[in-house]
């Protein structure tokens, strides 16, 4: 593998500062973070929150939805190009047999927490399921920066369980998003809006992507293809992305996935040189180009997320904490290791070399970090307020999220206690 981005540890240096200093801030001065959290940039612009006020529809721009609707979209943007690479590209991670079992461990790594979580909230009662059952989906993700500096410091950034973790993070990431937004959307779903994010996405993928390829057929110099990339560059696909993000925002699902739908519009590379690889700074496709314009962007991002998501009441600390913490780290190994080894050699699917049961034990406890899409989760998933003996379950739960940070040293332990070998790069 590749050497991969130095900038993913400087982005989860970025977001446990930010979630510090929301922890800080809620607990010493609540008053004042809840209102710089929810604080109102801008009313009626069609953008924002939808609030319905004398029987008519107002979006309220505030602190929350410009983080978590919109510059959050950027964060799954980039996610989503590495797993668009890796499934279409030469020597793509997700090309082949190969793909499989780490597939299916990725496949164990979200089905594992969900069955853990629902079975401890099912022993508590019928009032505890029909308050917390819909959490499941909380658990279910990994954070991508977090996850990949704990891995290099347990397997050395020449292992290949770093690459098999990567990939876990990724694809959980964008299947527990996609799974919130359609199972818990954002307002009134109104389907007919999402045409026109397709229609975004198609438009520029045909009017500068193939038009200019279509045109240069027969012609090596490829005059119209280097026009508009020396000319338009990025401009007609950041349109795009915008009017996209507003088509996802109006349809009521999650506006967060909104620039998903052009990133497979952008021109690309011939084969991929791995998941996040610093390599991929040097090429000089659109696509490469986007994301390496990001990465700055992306840290800063990272930090206002867990500046305005880690703010949470302390007391409200309680079963769905315990459920939430022991979904990931117990159900993700458990996952992992079942999905990823017995089960792939049942499939007689070629496991990657290194990735022995107690690897696949550690990339599980690592991967139980949950934080960026869980702690959207949260907040998504459960009703407003108190919802069982006067405690807020999204609070309890983001608790329970915070608290999986202790994932890092208990993985750190569970390698050396194994015998797991640190390989260097």
């Amino acid at each position: 593998m590749y050497r991969v981005w130095n900038a993913l540890g400087h982005n989860a240096a970025l977001l446990l500062a930010g979630i510090g200093m929301g922890l800080a801030w809620a607990a010493l001065a609540p008053g004042t973070y809840n209102n710089a959290v929810e604080f109102v940039l801008l009313e009626g612009v069609g953008i924002g929150h939808p609030h319905e006020v004398a029987g008519e529809v107002r979006r309220v721009l505030t602190v929350e939805f410009l983080v978590n609707g919109m510059l959050m979209s950027v964060i799954f943007a980039v996610a989503f190009k590495e797993l668009w690479e890796a499934l279409i590209l030469k020597r793509g991670a997700l090309r082949g047999r190969k793909a499989a079992a780490p597939l299916l461990a990725t496949a164990g790594g979200m089905i594992g927490p969900v069955a853990v979580y629902l079975g401890l909230v099912a022993f508590l009662g019928p009032d505890a399921w029909a308050a917390l059952a819909r959490g499941w989906t909380v658990p279910m993700a990994t954070d991508i920066a977090l996850a990949f500096v704990v891995g290099r410091a347990v397997f050395g950034t020449g292992h290949p369980a770093v690459r098999v973790l990567l990939l876990l993070a990724i694809s959980d990431d964008l299947v527990a998003m996609a799974l919130l937004t359609v199972l818990h959307p954002a307002g009134t779903v109104q389907p007919a809006w999402l045409l026109v994010p397709l229609a975004a996405g198609a438009g520029v993928f045909g009017l500068f992507n193939w038009l200019p390829r279509h045109l240069d057929l027969g012609h090596p110099a490829q005059p119209n293809t280097a026009w508009v990339r020396r000319r338009l560059s990025l401009w007609p696909y950041a349109v795009a992305g915008a009017i996209s993000w507003y088509g996802v925002q109006q349809s009521g699902l999650n506006p967060a996935l909104g620039l998903l739908p052009v990133v497979p519009a952008l021109p690309h590379a011939d084969r991929a040189f791995g998941l996040f690889s610093e390599a991929e700074r040097y090429l000089n496709d659109l696509l490469n180009h986007a994301e390496h314009l990001l990465r700055r962007p992306v840290g800063a991002i990272l930090f206002l997320f867990g500046l305005c998501n880690a703010g949470v009441d302390l007391g409200a600390a309680g079963p769905v904490s315990l459920f939430v913490l022991a979904a990931l780290l117990l159900g993700k190994p458990l996952g992992v290791v079942l999905f990823g080894g017995p089960v792939a050699r049942a499939l007689r699917l070629p496991v990657p070399p290194g990735m022995r049961p107690r690897e696949l034990a550690v990339i599980g406890l690592v991967a139980g970090i949950g934080l960026t899409v869980p702690l959207l989760a949260a907040g998504s998933a459960f009703d407003a307020g108190p919802v069982l003996d006067g405690i807020d379950a999204a609070d309890g739960a983001r608790i329970g999220l915070l608290l999986s940070l202790g994932a890092a040293p208990l993985a750190l332990l569970a390698a050396r206690l194994m015998g797991v070998r640190r390989r260097p790069g």
